[in-house]
């Protein structure tokens, strides 16, 4: 059984559709990238995934469990709320906008998720989260608050949040896209570790040569559907898509990005 199976998901605004029959398995320990041109889908797909947007059509599976609704089309009915938010718990996303309690320190913003919604004690989330924090490399910066941290910094910090929830799947939304160029690598040097240690992760990205290093797969969505899919070095170097061509000269940049 993979860790995350779809199948048929269509989603629409009103009249205008956004995921158009959406199929997808992705492994335990696998790295997907996700790339596509914005209004692709891309960011409703993920966010389907998580249950923070309802879908009309299809079902999601993680470990087994089906997201957001039992039953299929027709005769399906909403799980309950709390359903739902056990089962947000076990799935990390991060934003490309870092989404910080401001009046909040670094080490309260990481351990609110798991005091009130895991019940952990107070001494045992600040251990986690400091160990977190050190994890991406902001030991120093547990009393801070997110206004003197940099966009990177901050970026780390939603990460270590995400993480202090002990999450099965993460989920990337363009996190580098609002960061100066030169605070991009540090955060992807954060998802590079993590996919080094087995975490099952989807990572919707412009960053092509990250993709290409670290990615296991890629699928390129356009038009509410995956257009192409297969390893990166195959999608970036031989796309068959004439969409994939486009976007791949438009977003591609000249150098790697170093990390």
């Amino acid at each position: 059984m993979p860790k995350l199976r779809v199948r048929g998901l269509q989603k629409s605004y009103g009249e205008h559709p956004v995921l158009r029959g959406v199929d997808l398995d992705v492994e335990a320990g696998e790295v997907l990238a996700i790339i596509g041109a914005s209004g692709s889908g891309k960011s409703t797909f993920l966010r389907c995934i998580n249950f923070l947007e309802e879908f009309h059509e299809g079902t999601i599976e993680l470990d087994g469990v089906t997201v957001g609704y039992a039953g299929e089309n027709d005769r399906r009915r909403r799980r309950s709320e709390k359903a739902n938010e056990q089962l947000r718990t076990r799935v990390g996303m991060v934003f490309q906008h870092f989404n910080l309690f401001p009046h909040l320190r670094v080490i309260d913003n990481v351990t609110l998720g798991p005091i009130h919604s895991l019940g952990q004690k107070r001494d045992e989330a600040e251990a986690r989260a400091r160990e977190l924090l050190a994890k991406v490399g902001l030991a120093e910066k547990v009393d801070a608050h997110p206004a003197n941290l940099s966009g990177g910094q901050q970026q780390r910090v939603a990460i270590a949040r995400a993480l202090a929830m002990n999450p099965t799947l993460m989920l990337f939304d363009e996190v580098t896209s609002a960061l100066d160029p030169e605070l991009v690598g540090e955060v992807l040097g954060v998802i590079r570790s993590l996919a080094e240690e087995g975490m099952t992760m989807l990572v919707v990205t412009h960053e092509m040569f990250f993709a290409r290093d670290v990615a296991d797969r890629m699928v390129f969505f356009a038009e509410g559907v995956i257009a192409e899919q297969g390893p990166p070095q195959q999608l970036l170097d031989n796309p068959q898509d004439d969409r994939l061509r486009k976007f791949i000269r438009r977003f591609s940049p000249a150098q790697p990005q170093t990390i």
